[in-house]
């Protein structure tokens, strides 16, 4: 229960820093440059915060560091098919894309590749936050959108899959502190290094932006530090139903704040999720 609390805590950290991202998308833009500045931004943020927490310990092994140089593209591409996709998608579906695919393909690598046991629990938590999920689904005339679906989808569900490889190789590797600062490391210097090959649209940075960008990535580089760290006692196949189906349930909840109040498939989903995460914890 210890661990599940730990990762409860990513949830929450995970369930605000969407609104971070689109406020840069309106503030800044969406293109491949606002991409680079706001990754390069929001993970020298990041970058800061790990070094406090690590106590400024900077560790290495070439296993690591392979590792974080393909978790700081794949995080690249995401952010990109992010921007991108709220400038053309709703809210809604970029969430349920986002979210399916970081429960689908770790808890799918997890049973294959990891020998995780598939529990009566796992699979019903599963099928029943998947239902959650397209209960949330608002219509979207949009027909550009689709490449972007497909690709927070993939890439979403890559970084949980690559966190799951990191923890669960014999090679010799780093603490999780020490590689989610080499994933920060990596993602600043590929943005700042590709920075002056795009060209400016002459949009100036504001406050605004910056304080996305450091917000974003402050919550995003410590949220999954701790889902690195829960991943030693907890498996990917539980872990990130778990991440889903409590993001959605928070999701929800920040919205009664917000002028966009849930309607009642929103709260139906929300019941579902949190019925879910029941069976999960409680049943084997």
């Amino acid at each position: 229960m210890v661990y599940y609390g730990i990762v409860a805590v990513a949830v929450t950290m995970f369930s605000i820093q969407f609104l971070f991202n689109q406020i840069f998308e309106k503030s800044y833009g969406n293109g491949m440059r606002a991409m680079l500045v706001f990754s390069g931004g929001s993970n020298l943020a990041g970058l800061i915060v790990l070094l406090i927490i690590n106590k400024f310990n900077f560790e290495f092994t070439p296993f690591s560091l392979l590792m974080a140089i393909l978790s700081a593209l794949n995080m690249m591409a995401y952010n990109y098919c992010s921007l991108k996709a709220l400038g053309k998608i709703n809210l809604s579906l970029f969430s349920v894309f986002a979210m399916l695919g970081g429960m689908a393909l770790p808890f799918a690598v997890g049973i294959i590749f990891f020998n995780e046991e598939l529990t009566l629990g796992k699979s019903i938590c599963f099928i029943i936050i998947l239902a959650s999920l397209f209960l949330t689904v608002k219509k979207d005339n949009s027909k550009s959108g689709y490449i972007y679906y497909a690709g927070i989808f993939v890439l979403n569900g890559l970084s949980g899959v690559l966190s799951t490889v990191f923890q669960s190789s014999d090679y010799e590797k780093t603490s999780a502190e020490g590689y989610s600062i080499l994933i920060a490391v990596c993602c600043s210097i590929f943005s700042f290094v590709l920075l002056p090959f795009f060209k400016s649209d002459k949009t100036k940075l504001n406050l605004k932006a910056c304080m996305s960008m450091a917000g974003y990535g402050i919550l995003s580089r410590v949220a999954n530090l701790l889902l690195l760290i829960a991943l030693v006692y907890l498996p990917a196949s539980a872990q990130y139903p778990f991440v889903t189906g409590g993001v959605m349930i928070l999701s929800t909840v920040i919205c009664f704040f917000t002028p966009e109040k849930p309607n009642k498939k929103d709260i139906a989903a929300v019941v579902l999720s949190f019925i879910g995460l029941i069976i999960l914890m409680f049943v084997s």
